[in-house]
């Protein structure tokens, strides 16, 4: 379970730079593209999820729960989510191929079958951590 919560957190680290580097690009180098393609709004949606996302992972991957299969399914299906969910909308602001429109919603429904994950466990289990 240890190696679990250090990959956990590890994905976190990795993911949560990535949401920083991402937004700055958006925020400096891209906003111009972004802002003539209308899509800087798009951009910045992605950047919420990814980091809020990221954020929740690091939760996981420092204890939030003790359920330890609860707890490695909520984060792969949080990295899936801002993997396709994020992704998806970094490549449509950025005039993607529209084959992404269809993959952002796969992504939100994979952020909500980890909030329903760890809605459910904390229910059944009385071993929720204090964080």
């Amino acid at each position: 379970m240890e190696n679990a919560r250090r990959w956990i957190a590890f994905s976190a680290g990795v993911l949560g730079f990535a949401g920083v580097v991402l937004g700055a690009l958006g925020a400096h180098a891209l906003k111009e593209t972004l802002t003539l393609r209308s899509s800087l709004d798009t951009w910045h949606t992605a950047v919420i999820y990814h980091l809020v996302h990221s954020v929740a992972i690091l939760a996981l991957g420092r204890g939030l729960l003790t359920d330890g299969k609860a707890m490695i399914w909520a984060a792969r299906c949080w990295i899936v989510g801002i993997v396709l969910f994020c992704g998806s909308l970094y490549g449509l602001a950025l005039a993607g191929p529209t084959i992404l429109g269809p993959i952002t919603p796969i992504g939100g429904l994979a952020f909500l079958i980890g909030w329903a994950l760890i809605a459910i466990t904390s229910l059944k289990s009385p071993n929720v951590s204090n964080v």
